[in-house]
């Protein structure tokens, strides 16, 4: 695998990505040594067996993250592509140094409360991983084998592997610490794993609109002239009826929802109208493709 010109992978197209990944690095540790280690709570994957390192022998994590990743790092160069890991290898790098630069900042808070602590730590630590996922990197760490593994087996659900070595985590914390610290760590793990997803597919839900109505010209032309929004007609035919008719197809956003529900009904107060949640739309008129 040749890796002699980075300058394909790292150039101005994907500075803003770098840039991006670096500061979801910086929130995440930001996560850890603030509030997660202020409560002696986990979290997932390395960061949690690096955190249970740096409880029980005092070496800080930042450290073991760096030193645990150098042979899945190798793992990726042999079986990943090329992007991935020049990015991942960026990710863990800044990762391991952001852990090293926030180790002082467990000092700026005094919250003796740790639902609060695993809260917002659970809420950082999700935040900065996302960052770094969408723009194509990650912090190392059992994301480097879980993409050899499904670049291997389609199939193979990466998800309860996840789960099952976080389980093996928090039963260790539960040995060394006590019940409560790593029930609180299974809430901050749950919150890392929805702010992951919802800053992947981000923060805005769109609304699918499906449409079927004997007047289909009349509500495509009110919704493109008042709304602004494009119509796709989808030609469908009725299980019970046989007659086929135009299905229209339309996305909207959630503050447009209502206007265009009171202007189908004025059109046609029979209309089946199906509404579905979008979690990401590209295209012209929403969000632009930056990848």
């Amino acid at each position: 695998m040749d890796y002699s010109k980075l300058s394909d992978y790292i150039n101005k197209k994907s500075a803003k990505n770098i840039l991006l990944i670096i500061l979801g690095t910086l929130i995440s540790a930001i996560g850890i040594n603030v509030f997660l280690v202020n409560a002696k709570l986990l979290s997932g994957g390395v960061s949690g067996i690096t955190l249970i390192i740096q409880y029980v022998f005092k070496i800080p994590a930042g450290y073991t993250v760096f030193a645990i990743n150098i042979p899945l790092l190798y793992l990726s160069y042999k079986k990943m592509n090329r992007k991935f890991t020049v990015f991942t290898i960026i990710g863990t790098i800044s990762f391991s140094i952001m852990l090293i630069i926030t180790t002082p900042l467990k000092d700026l808070i005094f919250i003796d409360d740790p639902l609060l602590l695993c809260i917002y730590g659970g809420v950082l630590v999700g935040a900065g991983i996302g960052m770094a996922f969408s723009n194509h990197g990650s912090t190392g760490g059992f994301d480097i084998v879980a993409s050899v593994l499904k670049k291997k087996n389609e199939n193979l659900d990466i998800g309860k592997i996840t789960f099952g070595v976080n389980c093996v985590i928090v039963i260790i914390g539960a040995f060394i610490f006590e019940i409560k610290s790593a029930l609180y760590t299974l809430v901050s793990m749950y919150i890392t794993s929805y702010m992951i997803d919802i800053v992947i597919k981000g923060f805005d839900r769109d609304k699918l609109i499906l449409i079927i109505t004997d007047k289909e010209e009349e509500v495509s032309k009110s919704i493109m002239e008042n709304i602004k929004r494009g119509v796709t007609f989808l030609y469908g035919e009725g299980a019970y009826t046989n007659k086929s008719r135009k299905v229209l197809y339309c996305v909207v956003s959630l503050s447009q929802l209502p206007q265009l529900k009171q202007m189908v009904r004025e059109i046609d107060e029979n209309a089946f109208i199906s509404i579905i949640d979008v979690s990401e739309v590209e295209g012209r008129g929403f969000r632009k493709n930056i990848s």
